[in-house]
Order: C-alpha cells, then sequence, then structure tokens
C-alpha cells in the first residue's frame, strides 16, 4: 500500500476540525460510557458555545461543533469547560482512546464481561507516553462474545471465548493468542506499541494494522487459527426494554440524527442513572434502571 499522503487529522478538543459552520471536536468514550454529569456539562457547552446538540459517531463516541475558533484552536473558556467534564484524563493521549466493546456487555448477555478490559486497557494505554502516537484511527474492538461488533473493522480487538477468556485480534483476518482477561489489557497494549514502532510517526506513517507490510500476522509474530466459538455475528439489540441479567432494566433509545439537544438531555438525567451508554449504533442505551 503506497504511504499516508498526510498525517492522521482525526479530531480532538486540543486539535479540532475547522469546518465552515465553525470548530469540530470529538470527545472519545472508551467502551461507550459516558457519566450522566458529564453529559449534562457537556450539553451545557453545546449551549454556550456550540451549535447545542451533542452529535453519536459509529465509533461510540462523541461529535460536538459550531465552535468560534482562532486559528486552529479553540477558545480557553471552551476547552476549559471540556476539561471539567473529566472526560480528557490525559489530554496527551485524547485522540487515541478509540475502545469500542460489545454495549450490553456485563449487563444483559454475552459470554464475559469486557468492562474491566475496557477500564485496564485505557489506563494502560494513556500510561505508556509512546501510545500518544497512534493515529485517531486506530480502533480496539472488544466483543463479548455475542457477535454484534465482532465484524466491525478493527486495529487491535478481542473476541471472549467464554466467561474467562478470549483470543486476541490485529486487524480483522489475523488471530493471535488466546489469553485470560486480566492478561488482555497487557497484550494490546504491548501490540499497539509494537504497532507504533514498525509505523512509525512520520507524515506518511500508517494508520492502521492492515497496512504494515504482512498486516496482524506481522504483528502479532504468529500464525494462530481463530477458535471456532469466535465466529458470532449478531445486529443490535432492539430498541426499547432490556431485561439485564441482574432483573434491573436497560432502556435502548433511538437518537435524533441531529443529535441530543437540552430537552433530551434533561429527560434522560431524570431517570437518575450514574451513567449511560453510546453505542455503535448511534444510540443510546440507559441501564441499571429499577422496575417499577
Amino acid at each position: 500500500m503506497a504511504p499516508r499522503a498526510r498525517r492522521d487529522r482525526c479530531p480532538g478538543l486540543l486539535r479540532p476540525w475547522i469546518a465552515e459552520d465553525g470548530a469540530l471536536i470529538r470527545v472519545r468514550l472508551p467502551g461507550g460510557t459516558l457519566p450522566t454529569g458529564a453529559l449534562v456539562a457537556l450539553s451545557n457547552v453545546a449551549e454556550q458555545h456550540g451549535d447545542g446538540a451533542i452529535r453519536l459517531t459509529s465509533r461510540a463516541n462523541l461529535q460536538l461543533r459550531g465552535f468560534d475558533h482562532d486559528g486552529e484552536f479553540l477558545p480557553d473558556p471552551v476547552v476549559d469547560a471540556v476539561m471539567a467534564t473529566g472526560l480528557l484524563p490525559m489530554p496527551s493521549h485524547e485522540r487515541v482512546r478509540n475502545i469500542m466493546v460489545s454495549p450490553l456487555t456485563g449487563r444483559a448477555g454475552g459470554r464475559a464481561d469486557l468492562r474491566p478490559v475496557v477500564r485496564r486497557l485505557d489506563e494502560l494505554v494513556c500510561a505508556e507516553a509512546g501510545l500518544a502516537g497512534l493515529p485517531g484511527r486506530f480502533l480496539f474492538v472488544l466483543d463479548d462474545g455475542r457477535g454484534d461488533v465482532a465484524g466491525r473493522d478493527l486495529d487491535l480487538g478481542l473476541v471472549a471465548v467464554d466467561a474467562d477468556r478470549a483470543q486476541i485480534r490485529a486487524s480483522r483476518s489475523a488471530w493471535g493468542d488466546v489469553v485470560t482477561l486480566d492478561r488482555a489489557a497487557p497484550a494490546l497494549t504491548r501490540l499497539a506499541a509494537r504497532f507504533v514502532e514498525a509505523a512509525g510517526t512520520q507524515r506518511g506513517s500508517p494508520w492502521h494494522v492492515d497496512e504494515l507490510p504482512g498486516g496482524g500476522e506481522t504483528l502479532l509474530g504468529n500464525r494462530i487459527e481463530a477458535l471456532p466459538g469466535t465466529r458470532v455475528a449478531t445486529g443490535p439489540p432492539a430498541l426499547g426494554r432490556i431485561t439485564q441479567d441482574d432483573g434491573r432494566l436497560a432502556l435502548h433509545l433511538a437518537v435524533p440524527g441531529s443529535g441530543l439537544d437540552r430537552r433530551l438531555v434533561d429527560e434522560i438525567a431524570a431517570w437518575g442513572t450514574p451513567h449511560v451508554v453510546v453505542t455503535p449504533w448511534r444510540t443510546l442505551i440507559v441501564p441499571d434502571l429499577e422496575k417499577a
């Protein structure tokens, strides 16, 4: 594959994309998890400084737009307000925290609860200074064995094979070792560091594992067949009420293409759940609700 002609320009808070209607930013949500208080705070930022809406992305992140800007930078009050939400714990790594997971993992269905793996992977990526050099388009995809995100394009990831183990992936076609879940995040972090070393951080460096010579197999250093249990595929859950494994309820909500406005945000906050989950289907899950 020919070298890239430019650096990755996937936007973040500290490096926004300048569009016709103003500056556009993306806020990464590892695993799609979003504290409800942070959602309300971002809605305030969108109302006061942007176009008033919070849009969901196909990577289960958030996008806000319509901000005034000074050249390539946002005004300090906007940066400070977004930073105050707590959603950017490591500014140097804000664009590389792209971790997608089965949205209902640990709550309803699936073979394993991957939420601890997501948290640990995010911690390890942010703790590794060199991983700030990952492209903003580099994506981890963790499927809990139900197959809802297993078919997504990815750079690194895994599929759970039972409650305690998962098989590592590098690109869609290359498979690695089966590891216990407590070893999954360190294994993925080491592979991400290996990618940065192999790809470099120059203007023409690859953005994805598939762009390396030899692709995922070269990154893994071996060729392992996918276990039969990894060949799983299913669609998104139906909209509406979902009964969680603990007996509580989750609500799977459609979100207008125009995004979440203040009215919708206030309605979600009124349910009192501490977190919501943004999905790769640009929908929202409000979990852990007590039955009426």
